[in-house]
């Protein structure tokens, strides 16, 4: 057999000491460092579809949740959340979860929205 030509002998002799349990420590941090800019990009990024579904699930309707979501981002207001737009609408104002959404997709509070998210 031919010999293998690496340095795993030189690259393990940090390892060489730890017990299984330090081990195992060592591989799940070594896991979340590389997950970390995954998990950041997830917590931070969204699309269109993924809106839409939310407020599906809020119960507005495609063509409604469709019309919402476009609006909110031609006003940059996607990256905040459809659903975290609707209900700050709603509570702001006192109004049901369906009339926010509503008077978003009319235009009614865009002007309210951006100001409060711009600032925050």
């Amino acid at each position: 057999m031919k010999e293998r030509n690496d340095d795993y002998s030189k690259r393990r002799t940090h390892l060489k000491k730890m017990s299984d349990e330090e081990l195992k420590t060592y591989f799940f941090d070594l896991a979340n460092k590389l997950v970390d800019p995954l998990v950041d990009l997830a917590y931070r990024n969204t699309s269109k579809s993924i809106e839409r579904s939310v407020l599906l699930r809020m119960g507005f309707s495609s063509i409604e949740a469709k019309a919402i979501v476009n609006l909110l981002d031609e006003h940059n207001l996607l990256r905040k959340g459809a659903g975290h737009c609707v209900y700050k609408i709603a509570k702001t104002f006192n109004v049901s979860i369906r009339d926010a959404g509503l008077k978003i997709e009319d235009g009614t509070h865009l002007n309210y929205l951006v100001e409060v998210f711009n600032h925050a």
